[in-house]
């Protein structure tokens, strides 16, 4: 049996470790590969030591970057399980009536040798069905911002930062719930994500680089995403799915907004190499998302839904549609995603000399720079904030 001295110097010796230990964490919080810290606000913690975020002198230094925004919370809470706000037994004939104008939603249809092999009901499901795929992805890919958002509550040193972190997680968290009870409602269960978001959506949640949380996030697919909620609002007959979407827009015009505050404290001072190295990472998924998304083998289970095999399809729009010329047709229009994605990174700096004839190959990019700063959506959420606030503000009285 251990002597009373000989338990002493265990225990002295168990406190010196644990000293070690938390030095040891400390020290380990090396910069994260690439973070590019070029403003406190987004200094990195590594996500594997924690003893950093307790540090006494890190909660004396919160950014005020993003107060403003998380203030404006309450201005457009809302509730996706109270009817005050939207009520998903709202019926709409879906065999008999399309939910979206076909023109941008079911591409396909343009070709006459594919819209010919289905008749009028067939085609009012295709269109349907190619919403649903479209609606699915946007449901994982606020799941992805979700995750993402958490990630970067273990990621960002900043008190301020930290807390806008979990605060859009809250918001991408009712995004997830009001996209799936919609989801339910019309069809019962969401189509699996596309091969192609689900890589990118991984790469991004996953990656330990902090701009491509921030970029890869808050620029490019929130980019996208709300390019495709101004063409979803504007094309949709469903008037359910019309308000989902412009409730959603309330939040995702607050998230648009944390990278553009990244950029503007960030992209001016890197270095050319850093500079370099996140323009050619933007270009990279960029394209990735650009000539795969809509790939015809993302979409098998639509065509497989009225009868029609993914591999025909894809050979008849190869011979008989010229997709360069759509492509650049549909990204001519304002709410485009794919202009839109681009315009956001013009005017974040993303984009410069090096890379902009990649993106000119799609749209105007003179046009783009002499736009204002005000981005698609923006009046559509601002519209429904006013919406909300009345719902709250008859909620309060």
């Amino acid at each position: 049996m251990p002597t009373f001295q000989e338990w002493m110097n265990f225990a002295k010796a168990t406190v010196r470790d644990q000293r070690f230990s938390i030095k040891r964490a400390i020290q380990l919080n090396n910069p994260i590969q690439d973070r590019f810290m070029k403003d406190p606000a987004y200094e990195a913690n590594n996500p594997d030591h924690f003893v950093p975020l307790i540090e006494v002198e890190r909660y004396k230094t919160r950014t005020s970057h993003f107060d403003k925004i998380i203030s404006a919370t309450h201005s457009h809470f809302w509730d996706p399980f109270d009817t005050d706000y939207i009520d998903y037994t709202e019926s709409f004939d879906m065999e008999n009536d399309m939910m979206v104008k076909p023109d941008v939603f079911a591409i396909e249809l343009r070709v006459p040798a594919i819209a010919d092999r289905l008749d009028e009901k067939q085609k009012v499901k295709f269109v349907n069905e190619s919403l649903r795929w479209t609606l699915s992805n946007i449901l994982h890919g606020e799941q992805g911002a979700l995750s993402l958002s958490a990630s970067l509550c273990h990621v960002l040193k900043d008190p301020g930062a930290q807390e806008y972190a979990a605060n859009q997680a809250r918001e991408e968290g009712r995004h997830v719930a009001g996209f799936a009870r919609y989801i339910e409602a019309r069809w019962g269960e969401p189509l699996p994500a596309s091969d192609t978001l689900a890589r990118v959506l991984d790469d991004i949640v996953t990656s330990p680089i902090v701009y491509k949380k921030i970029v890869g996030m808050q620029m490019l697919v929130e980019g996208l995403a709300m390019g495709a909620f101004a063409m979803i609002f504007a094309d949709t007959k469903d008037p359910l799915l019309r308000n989902l979407i412009q409730l959603v827009m309330t939040d995702e015009a607050f998230h648009h907004k944390f990278g553009k505050i990244w950029a503007d404290k960030t992209i001016p001072h890197l270095s050319e190499r850093e500079r370099e190295k996140v323009e050619d990472w933007a270009v990279d998924v960029f394209q990735d998302l650009l000539f795969n998304l809509v790939n015809p083998a993302q979409k098998k289970l639509v065509y497989q839904s009225v009868g029609l095999d993914w591999r025909w399809v894809q050979k008849t729009m190869l011979t008989e549609l010229n997709q360069n010329d759509v492509m650049i047709e549909e990204m001519r229009k304002d709410n485009n995603i794919f202009r839109v994605l681009i315009k956001t990174m013009l005017k974040a700096g993303i984009i410069t000399d090096r890379t902009r004839q990649i993106y000119a190959q799609w749209v105007d990019m003179d046009e783009l720079r002499d736009e204002s700063d005000e981005m698609v959506g923006d009046a559509i959420a601002e519209e429904g904030i006013k919406r909300i606030e009345k719902i709250n503000f008859n909620k309060a009285a």
